[in-house]
């Protein structure tokens, strides 16, 4: 079976091959809004029930020079384009909830040798903050170090970046500081790759698994960091009522739309008395959709915030990495589909330098 990526086409707002016209949606949907990406994904998730379904049939993906070109393209769109709804959400909450603020490019950053932790911080322009992407403002800070340990000098490595909007004057909600982050382009199709294996699922069900499957992320997401735990209950009210009107949605350059003037909770779970956390982790977490787009909303007390900072900046955030990494490789090694279309997914949106992905009973074939 020989089918071209390029040949899916999109059906109100659903990816489906010519052959099924089987309406499908791609996990990116909810982030990108990118029709290639999700017509990719699609096909991803269709080539995987017919391998689980018949291992003995041979497929061949074949990509065009020109249509990797355009999905790399449109991976580039989609993390600009979630950055810049991250960005004005978190400008309609500074407006709604704080007043004046400034901005600031937070990096946590780490030596070479010694893997010693550090923390950079600098005031960041309007025009920075939607002009270049988030782990580019981190990396560009790390460029300018050098560090000499022994005899010998090195640049340190990116352990986290984050943009914080500090409030510059005492507010009524006690808001301190509101803190945007995503995840690094790894942990994107990583993501797309765990939501086409179901990845949650696989972990529930499997006892040696069970126990990491919260260490599987989302994408976009928001803190808003305020006094205490009452501050925090009172402000996630505040958040679950707010609404923006034409000149608070027109003042961050945010088009009016029933999907913009408020947020669509999607789910809420209550950490504040750390159930369920076994590392004393504090919050109220919700998913909302605004804007067409998915982003997580932490709201934090200040006195667990100021903690898990200190932890990321020791050790045990190299520790939790490898852990959630430790979930897809267990994954990978009892299902090898699952390793395959992660290669597959950083070859396709990053990797074009890299060799070609290879699996038993799957030709990737690139043509002119």
């Amino acid at each position: 079976m020989s089918v071209r990526p390029e040949e899916l086409v999109v059906e109100d707002d659903y990816a489906v091959t010519p052959s099924e016209q089987r309406r499908h949606r791609s996990p990116l949907w909810m982030v990108s809004q990118e029709p290639l990406l999700n017509d990719l994904v699609a096909y991803l998730s269709h080539l995987r029930d017919d391998l689980e379904r018949d291992p003995s049939k041979h497929h061949e993906i074949v990509f065009s020079r020109a249509h990797l070109r355009a999905c790399r393209a449109a991976f580039d769109r989609m993390i600009r384009r979630g950055e810049e709804s991250l960005h004005r959400l978190c400008e309609l909450f500074c407006n709604s909830l704080v007043g004046h603020y400034q901005l600031q490019s937070v990096v946590i950053g780490e030596t070479p040798k010694k893997h010693e932790r550090f923390t950079l911080t600098q005031l960041l322009s309007r025009q920075d903050l939607y002009s270049t992407i988030d782990l580019d403002l981190g990396n560009r800070q790390l460029r300018k170090l050098q560090y000499l340990e022994g005899d010998a000098w090195g640049s340190p490595t990116l352990v986290a970046n984050m943009v914080e909007y500090q409030p510059t004057e005492p507010n009524s909600h006690g808001v301190h500081k509101i803190i945007s982050r995503i995840k690094a382009e790894e942990e994107l199709w990583n993501k797309v790759v765990d939501e086409i294996f179901g990845l949650d699922s696989l972990v529930t069900k499997d006892k040696q698994l069970r126990h990491l499957s919260y260490y599987v992320k989302d994408i976009f997401g928001v803190k808003i960091v305020v006094g205490t735990p009452e501050e925090v209950v009172a402000l996630h009210r505040e958040l679950e009522s707010i609404t923006w009107d034409t000149k608070a949605l027109e003042a961050v350059g945010e088009a009016v739309s029933d999907k913009t003037i408020s947020l669509n909770f999607l789910e809420t779970k209550d950490y504040l008395n750390s159930v369920g956390k076994q590392s004393g982790w504090e919050a109220m977490k919700s998913v909302v959709m605004w804007g067409g787009k998915i982003f997580e909303v932490q709201v934090q007390p200040l006195a667990n915030f100021w903690r898990e900072r200190e932890h990321l900046t020791q050790e045990s955030h190299a520790g939790f990495k490898s852990r959630r990494e430790q979930v897809r490789q267990q994954v990978a090694d009892q299902i090898p589909l699952f390793g395959f279309y992660q290669n597959l997914l950083r070859w396709v949106l990053q990797a074009s330098y890299a060799e070609v992905p290879t699996f038993p009973g799957v030709s990737v074939v690139i043509s002119d």
